[in-house]
């Protein structure tokens, strides 16, 4: 893990909705969330990195993705800690810690205890604010 700090992008509201889909900036840009089992890459299995889907930033390896069986993709870790950022969420009446990209700020979803080990953590992110890239294969 590295100890650099990452550094910030900022952009104005019009870029951010320049850039993204309707969906993904609801979710990333103002914290919305996609309904369980309908967004990207919960069921995804291969083996491969998931990327901020605002700024490009490396978020998790496929390596610490479970089935947590909410119908988000799970993690129990980031790549690097300083990756994402959390904050209190006291909205819907809840007391949630949110996820954000420390990068973009971007919403990513929320981080809970009831993870696997070794952490304990379950990063429950929203797909739609998330790219992958599968791993390349090595073909014989």
């Amino acid at each position: 893990m590295s100890d650099k700090p990452h550094a910030k992008i900022v952009k104005s509201d019009a870029e951010w909705r320049a850039e993204l889909s309707r969906e993904q900036y609801e979710v990333a840009r103002n914290g919305g969330t996609e309904r369980a089992f309908t967004g990207p890459w919960w069921d995804e299995h291969r083996p491969g990195t998931y990327f901020c889907v605002c700024c490009g930033t490396p978020l998790f390896r496929s390596e610490t993705k479970f089935d947590s069986g909410t119908g988000w993709p799970s993690f129990f870790a980031p790549m690097e800690r300083e990756a994402v950022g959390s904050q209190e969420d006291n909205s819907h009446g809840m007391r949630r810690i949110e996820a954000r990209c420390a990068t973009c700020e971007a919403h990513l979803g929320h981080v809970f205890p009831d993870g696997p080990r070794p952490t304990g953590l379950r990063y429950c992110m929203n797909g739609t604010a998330l790219d992958f890239k599968p791993d390349e294969q090595d073909n014989p």
